[in-house]
């Protein structure tokens, strides 16, 4: 048998590990920042945003996902190797050396950068801030005992941004409590995803909510579904956007429901999905925003 019919040629063989290396087919992880972000868009600009802006964070939104999972990875590598699950991605099996995926994850990170330099002055300062945050949080789970929370700034920033983008630099109390609501639904789902890998995470000692939790991951996983679900709704129903916008977060509050249903055994199974299907919970409350304000009077 030839060579060429037994290792694929050299350049696809690269670009098929670096999509693996942003979880390119595994798009749950930029849906979870994306639906919180758009949905903090449409609430400062009070309805459809634009294309521009709508294109900017869209694809921001993906490209900084992306880098923060180079990031991630070279942070993890010396851990993700004594866990199943996480053995083989690129960097912790060597596929990858950590200055590819660094050097990957900082030319997304500059596309990104580039996209927000067509906004203003101040989103731009907040994207530094973005950054910074997105660098740190892989060290998070060595010092603090809910790194989660780290992970929900992270995954909050886009909101401030947003109000920034629309109203020129002005951030208001709206996009603060948008921004404490979605804290607590990346606390929700993260938790969820740290009780799958709990045995492990002991066993190499890593920080994680579900292991600060304990006994109680259950109950604090339905309380910030809570936080965010009360947060969220409040808002929408302030702004007027009416039935269309409760119809979209009794979808959300109805998914929160299943999920304990999926989490309240604590089975790998279960919890993983539950964290998997989590991006439908965020889809469900963006698509009543977007429906309420079309529909508002």
């Amino acid at each position: 048998m030839s060579a060429s019919a037994t290792q694929p040629p050299a350049r696809r063989g690269r670009l098929s590990l670096y999509l693996d290396l942003i979880r390119w087919d595994r798009p749950a992880g930029w849906l979870l920042l994306l639906w919180p972000t758009l949905g903090a868009l449409w609430f400062a600009a009070d309805g459809f945003p634009g294309w521009h802006l709508l294109a900017v964070f869209v694809l921001g939104t993906i490209l900084m996902r992306s880098a923060g999972c180079c990031v991630n990875d070279v942070a993890d590598r010396d851990f993700d190797r004594h866990v199943k699950r996480t053995a083989q991605r690129p960097v912790t099996s060597g596929a990858v050396s950590v200055k590819e995926a660094l050097a990957l994850g900082a030319a997304l990170a500059l596309v990104a950068f580039a996209l927000v330099l067509t906004t203003n002055g101040p989103t731009v300062a907040w994207s530094f801030g973005a950054l910074a945050i997105t660098l740190a949080y892989p060290f998070a789970k060595r010092f603090v005992s809910l790194p989660q929370a780290v992970l929900g700034v992270a995954f909050s920033v886009g909101i401030p941004m947003a109000f920034s983008a629309v109203r020129d630099g002005a951030v208001s109390a709206t996009a603060a409590w948008l921004l404490l609501g979605n804290l607590g639904w990346v606390l929700a789902y993260d938790t969820e995803y740290a009780m799958v890998d709990r045995d492990d995470d002991l066993r190499i000692g890593i920080k994680t909510s579900a292991i600060t939790f304990g006994r109680f991951d259950v109950a604090a996983v339905m309380a910030s579904y809570a936080l965010f679900l009360a947060i969220w709704g409040v808002l929408g129903l302030r702004a007027g956007l009416g039935g269309a916008f409760a119809l979209g977060m009794a979808a959300a509050l109805g998914q929160a429901f299943w999920h304990w249903r999926l989490i309240r055994d604590r089975t790998r199974d279960g919890c993983f999905r539950a964290f998997r299907h989590n991006h439908w919970l965020g889809f469900a409350v963006f698509a009543g925003i977007v429906a309420g304000y079309a529909l508002r009077p």
